[in-house]
């Protein structure tokens, strides 16, 4: 019943408010509108109630409201909580980039980061940022990916993005394209394919996962004809993992492959880089796709689209992203749960589910 404590509210929620010039906080408000969303975790935003007033009333939602509390131990499973991070005064320019909306969205991303390394919220649910503005000597990073991975002090992570529909790994994220042929080899691919198998397992408790790896060059280099580095770099690396009993197949020429729907055949693809992945990621699934940072010890996901400046404020932004990663964190959260616990107890391993088997091996 709704308002009533139970074990799944147990589970709290951190998010994060982002930049408080974009839609952030439109769509953190839509979406814990819903009531039985305490159902299930409880939510504790780190971020500014003058902020949350201020867009409250931009979008017409006064009635909303959040419990303000001090830390995550004095937080009400009956309706959302917030946490202020700051105690200036703030000016709100919608749409626009600035210093201190940037430096208002580290420093909740910061708190929040210590309240979870002391185990004191259980998962990370990070509203959107402009990745300049954020910039400072506390956050030289490209985004929360990297700088998650080094406040958990993970080398082997994952960008993940997640949807109904699809899910698409990168093994180089943000970085220049004139870079990505210089940065790969046979180990980075190898590394990725195993932390994307790992967290298809663990994370989304699917026990034999099928896996598709796309290739650099057009026509996965055409035995070299169009570039070396599918058969030198990639290639090696599938086999590898292959050979360590991951059902891994490729390199599949991107344009083929998803023209042919052939990414249903398969729990998960690895993209080589950001916008081969992104792309046909965000064409099928741009309102609803969730980022996921796998191979992290801690869960955090994110809504898959950014600040949408050019909407804020307007009351146009759907929630519907944001909802969603707020569900993929919780079942994640409970999915390695659940792992341990069959680790501890192998014999109550659960039936084996069914996945995606029918498609040929290569392309």
């Amino acid at each position: 019943m709704v308002g009533q404590k139970n074990e799944s509210n147990d589970i709290k929620v951190a998010i994060t408010h982002g930049d408080v010039n974009g839609i952030g906080y439109e769509i953190i408000i839509k979406a814990l509108q819903d009531n039985r969303l305490s159902e299930l975790f409880t939510p504790v935003l780190y971020g500014l109630s003058k902020a949350v007033s201020y867009h409250r009333k931009t979008i017409d939602q006064k009635d909303f409201n959040f419990n303000i509390i001090k830390s995550p131990d004095k937080a009400s499973y009956k309706k959302p909580n917030i946490i202020n991070v700051f105690d200036r005064e703030v000016k709100i320019d919608l749409g626009q980039p600035s210093e201190i909306a940037g430096e208002m969205a580290y420093r909740a991303l910061e708190v929040a980061v210590q309240d979870l390394k002391r185990q004191q919220v259980d998962v990370l649910v990070t509203a959107p940022i402009n990745k300049f503005s954020i910039q400072s000597s506390s956050f030289d990073f490209p985004g929360h990916t990297e700088y998650l991975a080094e406040r958990f002090d993970s080398r082997d992570h994952l960008m993940l993005m997640v949807s109904d529909q699809i899910r698409i790994g990168v093994v180089t994220g943000h970085i220049p394209v004139k870079d990505i042929a210089g940065v790969l080899n046979e180990e980075l691919v190898y590394n990725k394919i195993n932390i994307l198998h790992q967290s298809l397992k663990t994370d989304f408790s699917i026990r034999k996962p099928r896996i598709a790896v796309l290739s650099l060059n057009p026509h996965a280099g055409d035995e070299g004809l169009i570039g070396e580095e599918d058969r030198d770099v990639v290639e090696p690396a599938i086999r590898k993992a292959f050979d360590r009993d991951i059902l891994v197949y490729g390199p599949y020429s991107s344009d083929g492959f998803f023209g042919s729907a052939s990414y249903k055949e398969f729990d998960a693809v690895l993209a080589m880089y950001h916008d081969q992945g992104m792309l046909p990621f965000k064409l099928l699934s741009f309102e609803s796709g969730v980022n996921y940072t796998a191979g992290l010890p801690i869960v955090r996901t994110s809504p898959a689209h950014g600040t949408a400046f050019d909407i804020a404020g307007k009351n146009m932004a759907s929630p519907d992203s944001f909802r969603k990663a707020l569900y993929l964190a919780v079942d994640i959260y409970r999915n390695r749960q659940m792992n341990e616990e069959l680790v501890k107890n192998p014999l109550q391993s659960p039936p084996e589910p069914e996945t995606k088997n029918n498609g040929s091996e290569r392309h």
